[in-house]
């Protein structure tokens, strides 16, 4: 378990790009998402960043309050020399998600609940309880499906709903009707808000 949760790991996956989960580029639900949100003063987390796709694209339409953390060093410094010239619209953090303080209206997932051990996702959960405000969401994709290599770790809607449903409010949780084309019928798009 530990393994998952370590920098070293995760800095040797990113140099060897061993990230066959990484599509390169923002995910159609997420960006269908983030299209129709009005306000760009929100508060925006991204944990378990990765190579931030979503984040280069708030930037790009005007976002001015986002957050990435990622425990690989190697990836926090690539993301911080790529996106530079936003200056304060961004916040880079190397660090351990589980440790992170801090207050967002938005937190927005994408590949890091599947990339951390299953044992720890009552933790992650209650972390995310912890860091979103009362009005806040969490909004996001899972996978639902289940992989023989992990990570990523698969699971199911049942499992899902409930594992948040003691958390949160489900708004939306269902099978994401624009994915990717490879990943068509294996993800679930989900909202959730404090209860």
């Amino acid at each position: 378990m530990d393994e998952f949760l370590s920098a070293d790991y995760w800095n040797e996956r990113y140099k060897k790009e061993e990230t066959g989960w990484d599509i390169g580029f923002v995910s159609t639900p997420l960006k269908t998402y983030i299209d129709q949100l009005e306000r760009r003063d929100i508060s925006i987390l991204i944990p378990g960043g990765g190579n931030s796709y979503e984040a280069a694209y708030l930037l790009e339409n005007g976002f001015t309050n986002i957050t990435v953390i990622d425990i690989a060093p190697v990836v926090a410094e690539k993301l911080n020399n790529q996106f530079r010239q936003f200056g304060d619209a961004i916040q880079i953090i190397c660090g351990d998600f589980f440790e992170l303080s801090g207050s967002y209206d938005l937190i927005l997932e994408q590949t890091f609940f599947c990339a951390i051990d299953p044992s720890l996702r009552k933790a992650y959960v209650e972390k995310i309880k912890q860091l979103l405000n009362p009005s806040g969401k969490l909004v996001g994709l899972l996978f639902n499906r289940s992989f023989e290599n992990s990570p990523p770790f698969g699971g199911d809607e049942k499992e899902y709903r409930d594992l948040f449903s003691n958390y949160f409010s489900i708004q939306k949780m269902g099978t994401a009707y624009n994915s990717i084309p490879q990943r068509s019928g294996s993800e679930l798009f989900f909202i959730l808000t404090p209860p």
